[in-house]
């Protein structure tokens, strides 16, 4: 029974929207939506419903597709059930398609109690089918509209009635899509009730409209309503399914089992997800490669899910050409059905390398061959492995596990080769052993899966053979040290070196010579090794420093070429008492109108080392004249007060001074200390009329003895 069918049982004189015709020809089903009542059960060859398809040019080729498979559509329309079936689904959609024109019919099937609840919603029926009671005047039934209708517009979708025929009544629509954005989308004829759609609509941008209808008189005051109109835009499949979520990258490991899940994909659909127009199934269009199996996975229709379908054996990263496959996924609605739209997006599948395949050397045996006293890399060892050199199951770590007890050995990755770069880190000694045998074994960063091991490949032998070289001889000790007192004279004897040579299977000479001597105060036998002194040795020297004198030697063996060895002495000097103190400073000033007497304090220093220095003692030498003008009064060990005992004339004066250290013997320096008496007036003091006055004076004195002189020839 269809909607139409189950309206005319009680308003035979109303129309329903979906069965609404338009009075000029219109391509597609003349009804696109249909109700039927889900009998017991359908039986074969059972006439369903009656579909009604007119192109408007005489239906040339006309060929019907149904949604579900168990249902046929005849040439003249009629809806047949291919067999008993007792469940058919909630929807049934028939497409059909023309030389001229193609629509879509949707056919809902209901149970008896939605069909009793339907006819409750439409007519406000109280009770089981009792005589109905209209709750209003107006009657407005929900209309149901397929998007995407073609032109002509406007075109009549429904019927309001008004069962109160009040003179010059008129019907008022108000709402979203007539007088509220979206506006004019819909409109009522105020006389008839007759409700008309103007354009075509979109049930992805709205799937509903609640409008409502009221009656008004001539002066537009309402009389009736307002009452609700529900318009429900039907759902065409007019959506490609779509992936957003791309890109799409799935890892599975190599010799997985049959049938690990690999990764999902997931389309959308912006049609009705209750319909089969949103109804999606997944199929795998091609695959790249298509080597080893061209069917290397599976896609669950329903789900999405991808897995792998080839057996552990097959899904070996090893032996495939790449380990990368593209398979490009087809989503397609309305179920899978021919008449589905569909959309598709590649997945890309990586797989992953895991530790199966150990590393193993190029060949048992390496050779290599090194000077010794050199380090460095000898030897490159190469390895073998068939795992992705992206990963820890590729790279190489390498183990000296014998032959290298002294640890003269090493052995690092090279992280581009992979190979085993062996190095000499301490050098070796041709006169100690002239071969060695390394035992090394190599392992990957990662651990090996639990089914394989490291075999005898994994390890090899290095053989190393040490070349013999003319190494230079070598001093004993080196440095060597020595204690001399300084000033010991010239032609002393030193030391005696001693160098060896270390090639001491080649029976060879050793000659000796001076390679550094900065003061030039040493010579060495050439042949025994004995240095002498050829200057005195002064400890005061700019050359010694922290009392040491520092001189390099040269053993040279007679190999051909020779080689050379370098030696170090190093001298210590002792001290003797040979240097006289010094007094500072030399000059002093003081105002000749001075109250305070103190003219200077002296300070001595010696180059020497204690005890041949202070403490010091200062003395006055013998004052001429008369009177005595100064005392010098020591202060502590190393500094002493020059005083005056009166105020003299501005002059320049110079004062004997005699300062003596404490060595054994001591040693005098007598000096004199320069005093100007100056000129002091408003704190500044003027010194130069003592010089000027000093220099006349000497003038003067040098005159008179020049005429002296002349007198007496």
């Amino acid at each position: 029974v269809d909607a139409k069918n189950l309206f005319s049982l009680f308003f035979p004189q109303v129309l329903l929207l979906a069965c609404a015709e338009d009075l000029e020809c219109v391509p597609g089903f003349q009804q696109k939506v249909f109700y039927i009542e889900q009998p017991f059960e359908f039986t074969e060859d059972q006439q369903v419903l009656n579909l009604k398809f007119d192109d408007c040019k005489g239906n040339n080729k006309l060929n019907f597709e149904v949604s579900n498979p168990d249902f046929k559509v005849e040439r003249d329309g009629s809806l047949v059930a291919l067999k008993n079936i007792s469940e058919a689904g909630r929807a049934l959609f028939v497409h059909a398609r023309s030389e001229h024109a193609e629509d879509m019919a949707e056919i809902f099937v209901v149970g008896t109690n939605e069909k009793h609840g339907l006819l409750k919603e439409i007519f406000k029926i109280e009770g089981n089918f009792g005589i109905p009671r209209q709750k209003r005047a107006i009657l407005a039934t929900p209309i149901l509209i397929p998007e995407n209708q073609r032109p002509p517009f406007p075109r009549s979708v429904g019927k309001v009635i008004s069962s109160e025929g009040t003179e010059g009544a008129k019907f008022r629509l108000s709402g979203k899509g007539v007088d509220q954005d979206p506006k004019g989308i819909f409109r009522i004829n105020e006389i008839s009730g007759d409700v008309s759609v103007t354009r075509t609509l979109d049930r992805e941008a709205i799937a509903n409209y609640e409008l409502e209808v009221e009656v008004t008189d001539t002066s537009g005051k309402t009389i009736d309503g307002p009452v609700r109109l529900d318009i429900s835009v039907i759902d065409q499949n007019d959506n490609r399914p779509m992936f957003k979520e791309g890109p799409y990258v799935g890892h599975v490991m190599e010799g997985s089992p049959t049938g690990t899940t690999v990764m999902r994909m997931t389309a959308f659909d912006a049609d009705d997800s209750s319909t089969d127009n949103a109804l999606l199934r997944y199929n795998i269009l091609k695959q790249t490669p298509t080597k080893p199996s061209p069917n290397m996975f599976y896609i669950d229709p329903e789900k999405g899910d991808i897995v792998t379908v080839v057996s552990p054996v097959l899904l070996d990263r090893e032996t495939m050409d790449t380990p990368k496959y593209e398979l490009v996924i087809e989503a397609k609605d309305m179920g899978g059905l021919d008449v589905g739209l569909t959309g598709t997006a590649t997945a890309t599948i990586l797989i992953d390398d895991k530790n199966d395949h150990p590393p193993e050397f190029t060949k048992k045996e390496f050779q290599a061959t090194v000077k010794e006293g050199v380090t460095g890399v000898i030897v490159n060892l190469t390895v073998g492995d068939r795992d992705d050199p992206a990963t820890g199951a590729w790279r190489a770590v390498y183990t000296i596990i014998n032959g290298n007890p002294g640890q003269s050995f090493e052995i690092h990755t090279n992280p581009q080769t992979n190979e085993g770069m062996l190095s000499v880190v301490k050098p070796l000694d041709y006169e100690i052993s002239a071969f060695h045998t390394l035992l090394i074994k190599v392992e990957n960063e990662d651990p090996l899966i639990p089914d394989i091991a490291y075999g005898p490949s994994s390890t090899a032998t290095v053989q190393i053979t040490v070349e013999d070289v003319n190494e230079g001889p070598v001093f004993h000790p080196n440095p060597m040290t020595v204690t001399k007192q300084e000033n010991i004279p010239a032609g002393s004897v030193v030391l005696t070196v001693n160098a060896t040579d270390p090639d001491t299977l080649q029976h060879q000479t050793i000659r000796y010579s001076v390679y550094k001597d900065p003061a030039g105060w040493l010579e060495i036998n050439p042949t025994n090794g004995t240095v002498g002194t050829t200057a005195i040795l002064d400890r005061e020297s700019p050359y010694v420093r922290d009392n040491i004198y520092t001189a390099l030697f040269l053993a040279i063996d007679s190999g051909n070429p020779p080689a050379t060895g370098t030696g170090t002495l190093h001298i210590t000097l002792e001290d003797v008492n040979d240097n006289v103190p010094s007094l500072y400073p030399t000059l002093a000033r003081v105002c000749d109108d001075a109250k305070d007497l103190r003219v200077v304090v002296l300070g001595a220093s010696d180059k020497d080392l204690h005890p041949n220095t202070d403490p010091f003692k200062f003395e006055l030498s013998k004052q001429s004249g008369p009177e005595k003008l100064w005392r010098i009064t020591k202060l502590n060990n190393t500094h002493a007060e020059v005083i005056l005992l009166q105020n003299l004339k501005k002059a320049n004066y110079n004062i004997p001074i005699s300062v003596t250290d404490s060595g054994k013997p001591p040693l005098t320096n007598n000096t004199e200390l320069k005093l100007q008496v100056c000129s002091c007036k408003k704190s500044r003091m003027d010194c130069s009329a003592t010089d000027a006055l000093h220099i006349s004076m000497t003038l003067i004195l040098l005159s008179l003895f020049s005429l002296f002189c002349k007198s007496f020839p």
